[in-house]
């Protein structure tokens, strides 16, 4: 061992003192505000089915016909390939875990919709009606792993309908058991942080009047409308929307065609790729950076029914907007028809799939000092270890596989991917 340097110091501990003294509101707020990723599992897309529509059969009816799709339209991974340009060194592994998936799980997120899709006579028949079913098939274990309800917004024409339905709902699902775990609450055309901040009022009534935990309750917020992102003053509206949620919000998720529409976007270029559909998903993304709120982007409504040669175009329009948002981060989206199912998870799949194998064994020598051609930073481990996880939640990757590569456990992954502030150097467990 060398000569061990002599160590000397000019300040006197109470300045280090004073400055921590000095900053305690400021880390405090940083606690709040920017608390990081909760850790759970972020679906990889929500469908929605209108809530004069949906019934015990749904989940399993869209499994069904997304089998049936790729079963006249690609009966086999080389035609299912071909149509979405997959490799041929990852065809049959995708092909064969997007049928696993279909006949398995078919739905990660489904929201009983009351909004833009809902054309019933009785919405508090069919709300109940909502509750009831969810509940059972919960109880049952045949739920998907996230089910809620998209409730009318908060606007003076619809907002008394929109509290009634949020109330029936809720009502119904504790006269039938409980809230279960996976339950999801969407809040449609939020325009200012009022309406948000109003929302949250209407859950806490809930929740004191049938002695539930305060903030049991969350919300998605839909970003619908230009005034959501950039308010009258300049500000970003969606960050202040955050925050007016009071720690109850879970989701930004982007409003395709309401947003292009409020813009003024010919409907013949309204998508998920414009440029106006970029910026409000940037500021979206940022304003939710580190918060612990995820970003879901939009739909396609580019359908694929019909004829066979239709099918594929729509199947290569999903799947590269599909590549498109995974590679921007918007790691979940909406799918509109039974038909998109079979390609959101070619697009998931795919996508870890082929980073798989870099991505492991990166994340194995950062994490034993083995360097590599590639030197990564505490954050990047924090993005890899993240990356692995959403691939096993999915049904992407195995976690024997994911073991073999990278040496680590399940635990040890987590902990790089949610550290604590200021500690992004987790160990691994062997």
């Amino acid at each position: 061992m060398g000569q061990q340097e002599k160590v000397s110091t000019s300040l006197a501990g109470a300045v280090s003192e004073d400055i921590s003294a000095s900053l305690a509101a400021v880390d405090a707020e940083l606690d709040r505000r920017y608390p990081g990723d909760p850790g759970t599992r972020q679906p990889v897309h929500t469908v929605y089915v209108p809530g004069d529509a949906f019934d015990a059969g749904t989940l399993r009816s869209w499994g069904d016909q997304a089998l049936a799709a790729l079963d006249e339209h690609a009966p086999d991974a080389a035609s299912f390939a071909a149509v979405l340009g997959l490799s041929d060194d990852l065809a049959e592994d995708v092909y064969a875990r997007v049928r696993t998936k279909l006949e398995r799980e078919p739905i990660e997120d489904l929201r009983v919709d009351f909004e833009d899709g809902y054309g019933g006579s009785d919405e508090d028949q069919d709300a109940a009606r909502a509750a009831r079913l969810i509940s059972e098939a919960y109880a049952a274990g045949t739920a998907a792993p996230y089910m809620g309800i998209r409730m009318k917004c908060m606007e003076a024409a619809v907002r008394d309908r929109g509290i009634r339905t949020t109330d029936v709902f809720l009502t119904g699902l504790l006269e039938n058991g409980g809230l279960p775990d996976g339950l999801v609450l969407t809040l449609p055309k939020v325009t200012y942080p009022e309406q948000v901040t109003a929302f949250v009022r209407l859950l806490e009534a809930f929740e004191k009047a049938h002695g539930l935990d305060a903030g049991r309750l969350g919300f998605e917020i839909q970003i619908e409308t230009s005034q959501a992102i950039l308010a009258a003053d300049g500000t970003a509206t969606v960050a202040r929307m955050i925050d007016a949620a009071e720690g109850r919000a879970t989701g930004l998720h982007y409003g395709t065609f309401d947003y292009s529409a409020c813009l003024g976007v010919s409907a013949a270029y309204q998508a998920s790729d414009h440029p106006a559909a970029d910026h409000a998903k940037a500021i979206m993304q940022v304003a939710a950076a580190g918060t612990g709120v995820r970003v879901s982007d939009g739909s396609t409504n580019v359908l694929p029914v019909g004829s066979t040669a239709h099918v594929h175009e729509a199947w290569k329009l999903h799947y590269g907007l599909t590549r498109r948002a995974l590679a921007r981060a918007y790691y979940q989206g909406w799918d509109m028809h039974p038909g998109h199912i079979p390609t959101r998870y070619a697009a998931v799949f795919a996508f870890y799939r082929e980073g798989f194998e870099t991505a492991a064994k990166r994340l194995s020598a950062y994490a034993n000092h083995a360097g590599g051609d590639v030197m990564d930073e505490p954050a990047t481990a924090k993005a890899l270890s993240s990356y692995l996880l959403r691939g096993l939640q999915c049904g992407a990757l195995d976690t024997a596989e994911v073991d073999a590569l990278t040496g680590m456990t399940r635990a040890a992954l987590e902990r790089f991917a949610a550290p604590r502030r200021g500690d992004l150097t987790a160990s691994t467990d062997r």
